[in-house]
């Protein structure tokens, strides 16, 4: 049996996955990854912040010499543009600003197509930047 597992969020530092139940001599190369990624930058509707992501994947463990070793394979997907949501999205506490930074502005209204609203109820957020 395949699980799949991931985390972090959309605007973070990094998205993690790990992959659980490959059996070990499959050849596999960050590369082959890397091909899947490009792939879902095309298609209708693809605005503009997908044409200037060249996202890569980092494999972390679980692979040796192109093939899988038949534990869990963690790779990492670094996000390119988390400088400009650093302030935003930093995992340490907030200090407290007179609440006028981009950072004490919360998300309300959630995007209509994408998962903002069932985290919001899942995860019971006032904060949709929580669940992107």
């Amino acid at each position: 049996m395949l699980r799949f597992t991931t985390a972090g969020e959309s605007h973070g530092p990094a998205l993690i996955s790990i992959l659980e139940g490959m059996p070990a001599g499959l050849p596999l190369l960050a590369e082959h990854v890397d091909a899947d990624l490009a792939r879902r930058q095309q298609g209708y509707g693809r605005g503009r912040r997908m044409q200037i992501e060249r996202d890569t994947a980092e494999i972390l463990s679980g692979v040796r010499a192109g093939e899988t070793l038949g534990g869990p394979i963690a790779m990492m997907i670094r996000n390119r543009d988390w400088k400009n949501w650093q302030e935003i999205m930093d995992p340490a506490p907030r200090q407290e600003d007179g609440g006028g930074s981009l950072r004490r502005r919360a998300v309300t209204r959630v995007r209509p197509g994408h998962a903002d609203l069932t985290g919001i109820l899942k995860y019971d957020r006032d904060d949709a930047r929580d669940i992107l």
